[in-house]
């Protein structure tokens, strides 16, 4: 790879097919795939992500706001796109642009019913989501009746599916509690096909829910984290490969004296001499100041340099004194080795919150 000359994230196209052969290869011949590439494609551009992903014959995407799936849309992304967290004020822009709701409550069932009426629709694509335990979005059990009624009663939406969300199906000491989900879930599936009289396609495993519980794979999984090379733990993350390097380079070099200070509010005070790099990134692109004072580190030349100092808006501060290196060098913030979970957890977070916070002012660069 040729070396960075400003600060870019690196995104390896071939990473993200191994993984997206890796999780589909656990699936049965008949399972779908839909591939989540919300929050920008976990902050790699959705974009780029979902035209390579419907290259590869992906089943369907997600996204979490119609905003998202608009883009999608207009990037020439033709597959089917679940939203996962409508708000009625889209409604007629996501109709318009062939979106499919999630449906999670009555408000925004009979606002949807509504508009997709008001549109002249017929069986216009809806999923309606089912709360089994993640309390965070979905109808409960109880509303079975009270959704086929609303259903029964206009020829403008048709059901395409019905799901639930896995709330630690990472965790194995959760075990019961998931399986009891999946159990709950296949009850209020099996009672809704019922009640409405034709079966729509059944889904609830996340990406750990892939790798832990097979026998809920159903008609499709959905798989965010996982394409963009992460798990929930080291048994997981093994056979993934992370698809994103974030470098950037070292603007300048100081030559700090002892008792001199180091960035904003004084915030690193030296006990004798060293040597700092100032790289061109910042709580404003992403690296938050909760990695400063020594949390976060880089890697520059093979060696570790930690963040001294508060994280600047657009810049950071590192101690570079035992590392032989000069201004232009290039830095890797997180990458294959270095990983975005490992410069996560300095700060006691998580990969998901690092990788989606990369701002969109930084470059992006895919290699194939």
């Amino acid at each position: 790879m040729p070396k960075a000359q400003e600060t870019l994230l690196e995104i390896d196209l071939n990473a993200l097919k191994h993984n997206f052969d890796h999780l589909k290869s656990k699936l049965q011949s008949g399972t779908q795939f839909l591939a989540v590439v919300k929050a920008y494609g976990y902050g790699s551009d959705a974009c780029e992500i979902a035209k390579y992903l419907q290259d590869l014959n992906t089943d369907y995407f997600a996204v979490a706001y119609t905003k998202e799936g608009v883009a999608l849309r207009e990037s020439g992304i033709t597959k089917p796109i679940l939203v996962l967290h409508p708000q009625p004020v889209n409604f007629k822009t996501l109709i318009a642009n062939c979106l499919e709701p999630s449906l999670y409550n009555s408000k925004i069932l009979n606002e949807f019913l509504t508009v997709a009426s008001g549109e002249k629709q017929k069986e216009y694509p809806v999923h309606i989501k089912f709360n089994t335990g993640l309390n965070r979005l979905g109808f409960w059990e109880n509303d079975v009746d009270y959704i086929a009624s609303k259903l029964k009663a206009t020829k403008s939406v048709k059901v395409k599916s019905i799901f639930s969300h896995l709330a630690a199906s990472e965790d194995l000491n959760e075990k019961e509690f998931t399986k009891n989900q999946i159990k709950t879930f296949k009850t209020i599936a099996s009672r809704f096909s019922e009640t409405i009289g034709y079966k729509p396609m059944l889904h609830i495993c996340n990406t750990s829910g892939i790798l832990n519980y097979p026998e809920a794979h159903l008609d499709m999984v959905r798989s965010g984290i996982g394409l963009y090379g992460f798990g929930n733990s080291k048994k997981e993350n093994k056979p993934l490969k992370p698809i994103a390097t974030l470098k950037t380079i070292i603007s300048q070099i100081h030559r700090i004296e002892k008792g001199e200070s180091v960035g904003y509010n004084r915030g690193f005070k030296s006990v004798g001499f060293l040597k700092t790099a100032t790289l061109p990134i910042g709580h404003a692109d992403g690296i938050g100041r909760q990695y400063g004072n020594g949390k976060g580190y880089v890697l520059i030349n093979g060696k570790t340099a930690p963040i001294i100092g508060n994280v600047c808006m657009d810049m950071i501060m590192v101690n570079i004194t035992d590392i032989d290196c000069e201004e232009g060098d290039e830095v890797i913030v997180f990458g294959k080795d270095k990983t975005a979970e490992d410069f996560a957890n300095t700060a006691n977070t998580i990969s998901y919150e690092l990788i989606t916070s990369i701002s969109q002012r930084v470059k992006r660069v895919f290699i194939k």
